[in-house]
């Protein structure tokens, strides 16, 4: 099957069918909101562009990884004491990252984009750049990386590690415009490219040893991704500014197929995705912050052929919307939405939004603050289980806040 479609709007018959044909889950009754407790954990970062979440020292405790202007840092769990791992790889700023285990001794890989300069789309060595983190053989938490340059796109805005059919992980990035592109248009989509390490890590150094392979250049826009567990690989979905599109393993390579969220919204106005996740455990449902920066938190569901794809719209009033989560919050086997927000919306508050899912189809979310206003100007955030206690923790990243924060899970579990 062949890649992307810059074309059609409709996935191709077989993959419409393993993707989206789930039922949907029972309505149940849902109990209060997720209750949260902060623990700021460094209040003078620059930007904290992007975070990730991966086990780096090896005592099997997940640990927390950011992309801060000028640093690439992690927080080692249980203390959060700070560690570098890598400064000033480029000129301008780092702004994304992510970690993975590749060779599976417990221990995450780590990779990273850099020389931000979203207004040049052209000249390869002012605007982007893609490097590997080679790990030191014999180390302490506090010795540098080395970094390996790979070759880019201009304008690498966002990275994740997906694992193929064959099981292993590729790293895929999204440039944020295509080459020659002004203000989202141009002749040139955004090329998306895929990373294959060689298969020995001890070339994982070499960067004319990686495999590059483009997945797609039909959007114009390409702001974020998410990845989710899809048999012996991986599910993507892809925002962008024509919509959204989809790719699962398929053997060595990507089936891939565009949605059709373009010819069946069912509220007005869409523009575009921003942030884009998977619910997890289906594959019929996205939620979305619409368009590039946006206010609307969405939500959209695979009806049927004839109906096709379904657009809730939950909230409209975030300022500059960059951060977006999907996960039970509260037990109660229901999965929440979690937004964050970095400018002052018109009542001159920023923050992270919870909307708990009610099981209510008349009232479907209750949305609530996740632990107060103004606290976090939020550029990025994760879900993890950072305790083991069965119940994720919102991690996020404050740009103008300047901070980095674990909100604690406190929630009761419902006897």
């Amino acid at each position: 099957m062949s890649f992307f479609s810059a074309t059609s709007l409709t996935p191709p018959p077989s993959l419409l069918l393993a993707l989206l044909a789930f039922p949907a889950s029972p309505l149940i009754a849902a109990p209060p909101p997720a209750v949260f407790e902060p623990q700021v954990i460094d209040s003078a970062i620059s930007i904290g562009y992007g975070l990730t979440i991966g086990d780096v020292d090896g005592d099997g405790k997940p640990d927390i990884l950011l992309a801060d202007a000028r640093e690439i840092v992690w927080y080692q769990n249980p203390s959060w004491k700070k560690h570098v791992l890598a400064r000033e790889l480029t000129k301008l700023d780092h702004v994304c990252l992510d970690a993975a285990d590749l060779d599976g001794d417990g221990k995450v890989e780590v990779a990273v984009g850099a020389q931000w300069n979203p207004g040049e789309t052209n000249n390869l060595k002012l605007s982007g750049a893609v490097f590997f983190l080679k790990r030191p053989e014999k180390a302490d938490a506090d010795t540098l990386w080395t970094p390996v340059a790979l070759p880019h796109e201009p304008t690498v805005h966002r990275m994740r590690w997906v694992k193929n059919g064959l099981g292993k992980y590729a790293l895929v990035v999204l440039p944020l415009h295509g080459r020659g592109n002004t203000n989202g248009t141009g002749a040139d989509g955004t090329k998306v490219l895929s990373y294959l390490p060689p298969a020995e890590p001890g070339k994982w150094g070499e960067a004319n040893e990686w495999k590059i392979t483009p997945l797609e250049a039909s959007m114009h826009v390409t702001h974020n991704l998410d990845v989710q567990p899809d048999g012996d690989g991986q599910l993507m979905a892809i925002g962008g500014k024509e919509g959204a599109l989809m790719a699962r393993p398929a053997g060595g390579g990507w089936e891939t197929a565009s949605l059709p969220l373009l010819e069946t919204p069912s509220s007005a106005p869409f523009a575009g995705v921003g942030e884009i996740r998977l619910f997890p455990g289906t594959r019929h449902r996205l939620a979305t912050i619409e368009p590039f920066h946006g206010p609307h938190v969405c939500t959209w569901t695979w009806e049927d052929k004839q109906r096709g794809w379904h657009r809730e719209v939950v909230d409209s009033s975030l300022a500059s919307g960059h951060a977006l989560a999907v996960g039970d919050m509260n037990a109660d086997q229901l999965p929440d939405l979690i937004a964050g927000w970095r400018e002052p919306d018109a009542n001159g508050k920023f923050g992270i939004r919870l909307y708990t899912a009610t099981g209510d189809a008349a009232q479907p979310w209750s949305p609530s603050w996740l632990a107060g206003e103004n606290s976090m100007a939020c550029e990025d955030l994760k879900l993890a289980d950072l305790d083991g206690d069965g119940k994720p923790e919102v991690i996020a990243s404050g740009r103008s806040t300047h901070n980095v924060v674990i909100y604690h899970n406190r929630t009761t579990a419902k006897k």
